[in-house]
């Protein structure tokens, strides 16, 4: 990261960023009167990061299995790819992420949300860092594309030839996100996400890791405790429980709790269906403006609290899903991004996004990395001319140097 200058935060500011960068979460603040609203540059992007990231859940709930993602590294690494396009694509880009059209308003809001999360270099009770990079060839963008992404996201351009060796490019990438996340995400990009064609890879990767305000008691946890995957099948888990005082809310439905983390700013937000089959249900009305209804009407509470261990590896690809969302611009060969390279032809052809959470009696530990790969279209092959040697002919051998004929002769049989 290049050296941001420090600014203060509170702890109620960096409640709501982690909430925004890890659960996908609303802003607690974003329920206050607009009196008590400090509108600091960083909460331009933590509000359309709210959004966007109930919008893309909508469009991933349907999957089978379990679901853990970053709204907030899936944000960041198209916020850098945003300095980019121009035209439709970048509109088609602000309308799905919930950028501003002014490209000027967004990227240094985006610096001093990065700073708060960063927490300036100082000591904390946990450990929260966030991380940027651009992997290509120097020479080939712009230099105000290039000092936007460096500015604003700490995030260099670092040299690698996918041209001559993709495979190289590959393992050198994978390896800068495995050390930024402390290894948890490995293999992010995989052999076939790029290639000689690929001229640009955006990446971002988040790291956390604390240890609950109040922790589990080992001796509390029940090792083969029901769980109720649906109404009419359940499997054995290990049941964490405790009794405390915390921020709950019953909000018709379901139930909200927030399970604070040590030194109490920040907090694991759980909402929970009262019917067992009532998950969809409640997936359907999440939305920002939901979640701050929600949030708001959290009180302290001593609460019987029983939460599984878990742990959740997932790994996507959203580009196709970002898309169907209303930005196929960006994913065309047609796109126009010309504001990193002058030369038409530049696209997105992956978005690869993994995340991973371990919950368990002693805290959280969780980490997340994303890469916007980036090709040049192919230009259309020229038609072949038919050459069908099957018939005599006449070749020669020549020095191209001297423009001299070494050796001539012709050919009427082959197996003569």
């Amino acid at each position: 990261m290049t050296d941001l200058k420090r600014t203060p935060m509170t702890r109620r500011t960096f409640h709501r960023l982690l909430l925004t960068a890890l659960l996908g979460g609303s802003s607690t603040t974003a329920t206050a009167r607009p009196a008590d609203r400090d509108k600091t540059e960083h909460t331009r992007p933590v509000e359309g990061n709210n959004a966007f990231a109930f919008d893309l859940y909508a469009r991933l709930r349907d999957q089978p299995g379990n679901l853990f993602f970053s709204p907030y590294s899936i944000s960041t690494a198209l916020a850098m790819t945003y300095a980019g396009p121009r035209g439709e694509t970048a509109a088609e880009m602000a309308r799905v992420l919930h950028f501003p059209a002014d490209q000027n308003a967004l990227h240094p809001a985006y610096r001093e949300l990065i700073m708060e999360l960063n927490g300036h270099g100082l000591p904390r009770d946990y450990q929260l860092v966030v991380a940027n990079a651009l992997w290509g060839r120097r020479g080939q963008f712009l230099p105000d594309f290039l000092q936007t992404t460096r500015a604003n996201y700490g995030a260099g351009l670092r040299d690698v030839n996918f041209a001559l060796d993709p495979e190289q490019a590959r393992r050198t990438i994978n390896r800068w996100v495995e050390s930024q996340t402390r290894d948890k995400i490995k293999e992010l990009l995989q052999k076939d996400d790029v290639n000689k064609d690929t001229e640009l890879v955006l990446t971002n990767a988040i790291y956390f890791k604390a240890a609950w305000e109040h922790v589990f008691q080992p001796t509390a946890t029940r090792k083969d405790a029901d769980f109720h995957v649906s109404s009419d099948k359940t499997t054995k888990v290990e049941l964490m429980q405790q009794t405390e005082t915390v921020p709950y809310a019953d909000v018709g439905s379901f139930q909200a709790l927030a399970l604070p983390y040590e030194g109490g700013d920040l907090q694991m937000l759980v909402l929970l269906p009262k019917a067992a089959d009532g998950l969809a249900e409640l997936e359907k009305g999440l939305t920002a403006a939901a979640l701050r209804g929600c949030v708001a009407k959290l009180r302290p509470t001593r609460v019987e609290v029983a939460l599984p261990k878990f742990k959740v590896n997932a790994r996507l690809d959203v580009a196709g899903t970002l898309a169907a969302m209303g930005m196929p611009s960006a994913f065309r060969p047609d796109a126009d991004f010309t504001g990193m390279n002058s030369r038409r032809g530049l696209y997105i052809s992956k978005v690869i996004h993994q995340a991973f959470v371990d919950v368990d009696e002693e805290g959280t530990e969780a980490a997340a990395a994303t890469a916007v790969v980036m090709i040049r279209a192919s230009a259309p092959p020229t038609p072949a001319v038919r050459f069908r040697a099957d018939h005599p002919f006449v070749f020669l051998i020549r020095d191209t140097k001297t423009d001299s004929t070494l050796f001539l002769g012709r050919v009427l049989n082959p197996k003569a």
